[in-house]
């Protein structure tokens, strides 16, 4: 049996401005890690952060670009561990677009983790996913009213 985040956040933006958040290296780094992401079917990539050993996390993702519907789906997989070469997440992470008449719905969903092997990283990083959409959010809102994200 395996748990599967979702959340979902509402933009009054259209798609193509999420997706850049989404895409672009530079812009994923203000939101979420810096990473070596290129928006292209199969390419390798990482994500770079502080370690969390209470969480078993030594602070790098590895991951895979899976499927990419430009400005409507995004899907890469999601593989960390404690590190020395060990993986306890293997896991999904699904980005969806949803256009609507007065913006996008954005829906993230990471699938994949055992139940009673990753139930501290399973929690960080529910809790941690819908504080990263609220960031996305408020990286496009400075950006729109000219605040430096430096």
């Amino acid at each position: 049996m395996s748990k599967t985040i979702h959340h979902e956040l509402f933009f009054p933006q259209d798609a193509a401005v999420v997706w850049e958040y989404l895409t672009q290296p530079d812009l994923i780094a203000q939101w979420l890690m810096k990473n070596d992401f290129e928006l292209k079917l199969g390419h390798q990539f990482t994500f770079q952060s502080n370690p969390a050993p209470s969480i078993e996390f030594d602070g790098t993702v590895y991951c895979t670009v899976l499927e990419i519907v430009p400005l409507q789906k995004l899907a890469y997989s999601w593989k960390c561990g404690p590190g020395h070469g060990k993986i306890t997440i293997d896991s999904v992470v699904n980005w969806t677009l949803t256009a609507k008449d007065d913006g996008t719905l954005v829906t993230i969903e990471q699938n994949g983790f055992k139940v009673m092997e990753n139930l501290n990283m399973f929690a960080a990083m529910e809790a941690g996913w819908l504080k990263h959409l609220h960031m996305i959010a408020e990286q496009i809102n400075k950006a729109k009213h000219g605040v430096s994200n430096t």
